[in-house]
């Protein structure tokens, strides 16, 4: 296994591994190749870099695309697709993309689905596997969630490869989030240690946003446009009573993007609480109290809430879910029973509205973008694979599609920066008051 051309100017490795020289002619005749090591020089913004943990400037990311020569001979080869953790809206999209590229331009022998996440790959648990044809997945695009299933938890990697060489997989397609990246991580280094020459191709699957290096997850946008719809039925229940609240919650275990993004595309929303901003509830500058002032001064009003905010409220279990994620405190349990005691000691009446969209958000089908860009992100996947590419991710940063280590996929988690110009747009798109240190986000609309 070698390394193709990569960039260290800005201090962190983009080299993509490869698993040999390119030989093989392409089958594909209608397009513009890709130079094998071509690559394409992004200047990172001080936000942007920020964001993604690296160094102001130009970084240099290896183009995505068809390649002239293959490493492997496509009419031979032998796929397998697994989709691990939980759904978004896309997931089928990019499997039936990767189906149909792979089978009508590169003619390969078989795409095979592997049942259930990674336990697909171990015996004892007895999931049979998915043969993925054009017909098969002609379909899957007009239905949420995932054809093949999902599991969370992890496996051990020697078992998945163990899998990979029995049924003579010669790449592998994983599409999921951090978690997930981490186990392709695990899974490219038993390979190689292995010498053996399957190649492991990351589809970042994230409905939180939060995968480093990658500009905006698939789904993202069909999130936020279900989330819009819970935000204004939450307006709705909140104008129809008298000092109305309606809260929303929203994904968001780590990173507030989805809270963000909708209150940007609505001016209904009052107070946002993301994860990366800690906030109090009493005091001068609490939510309480200037939730007590809105109503006053309004009689309604709309709080949205990712659940990862608000932990600093409650005390934290120890506990983890199957993906190792701390299990969090109910953050909107919390807001409920202090806002109601609140105001029955100041002898207000309060009705709140609470809603919890976030199964129907991501088990929905994909919206028409969404589709588009899970396209893109499947067909660039099926280019890197033939061309030997492995231990990487497809992604796109600033609209262009590279190649990305899943070294740098898995590095740290993508949060909300909350001195940026993005959430300063936020406050500015809903009116709100910026608490600063106290971290209270208080919006008093003027258009509603």
């Amino acid at each position: 296994m070698t390394k193709s051309a990569g960039s260290k100017k800005s201090g962190l490795n983009t080299t993509i591994q490869v698993l040999g020289v390119p030989k093989i002619p392409t089958p594909l005749h209608y397009c513009r190749y890709i130079g094998q090591e071509e690559e394409l020089e992004l200047s990172l913004t001080e936000e942007e870099a920020d964001l993604l943990g690296a160094v102001r400037g130009p970084m240099r990311f290896e183009k995505a695309g068809p390649r002239g020569k293959l490493y492997f001979d496509s009419s031979k080869v032998k796929c397998a697709i697994v989709t691990c953790g939980g759904l978004c809206p896309g997931i089928n999209d990019v499997i039936r993309a990767i189906v149909m590229d792979a089978y009508h331009h590169y003619h390969v022998a078989s795409v095979i689905g592997i049942r259930y996440g990674l336990q697909g790959f171990i015996p004892k648990y007895g999931h049979d596997i998915m043969e993925l044809t054009p017909d098969k997945v002609s379909s899957f695009h007009v239905f949420g969630g995932t054809e093949l299933g999902s599991s969370r938890g992890p496996q051990a990697a020697d078992e998945i490869v163990d899998a990979l060489e029995r049924m003579n997989i010669n790449v592998l397609f994983m599409i999921g989030g951090d978690g997930t990246m981490k186990a392709a991580a695990n899974i490219v280094k038993e390979i190689k240690a292995r010498n053996s020459r399957i190649s492991i191709i990351g589809i970042p699957k994230t409905i939180d946003n939060d995968i480093n290096f990658v500009g905006k997850s698939f789904g993202f946008d069909t999130a936020v446009e279900k989330a819009t719809e819970a935000i204004a039925c939450a307006h709705v229940e909140a104008v129809g009573a008298y000092n109305g609240i309606g809260i929303v919650k929203l994904m968001g275990r780590e990173s507030g993007f989805i809270a963000a993004q909708a209150t940007l595309a609505l001016k209904e929303v009052n107070f946002v609480l993301v994860p990366e901003s800690r906030f109090s509830l009493d005091g001068p500058d609490g939510l309480l109290i200037q939730l007590e002032q809105r109503l006053r001064k309004r009689r309604h009003a709309v709080i949205v809430v990712a659940e990862g905010a608000g932990q600093h409220l409650c005390e934290a279990s120890g506990r983890t879910d199957a993906s190792g994620n701390p299990v969090l405190c109910d953050i909107c349990s919390i807001l409920i029973t202090r806002i109601k005691e609140y105001f029955k000691a100041r002898g207000m009446e309060a009705t709140i509205k609470f809603i919890d969209p976030s199964y129907i958000i991501r088990s929905v089908p994909a919206n028409a973008n969404d589709r588009v860009y899970s396209g893109f992100l499947g067909q660039n996947a099926v280019h890197a694979a033939m061309a030997g590419k492995t231990g990487m991710v497809v992604s796109r940063l600033q609209s262009r599609y590279v190649h990305v280590p899943l070294e740098l996929v898995t590095s740290k988690r993508k949060m909300l920066n909350i001195d940026s110009d993005y959430w300063r747009a936020v406050v500015e798109s809903t009116g709100q008051e910026d608490f600063g240190a106290h971290a209270v986000q208080y919006c008093d609309n003027k258009e509603d």
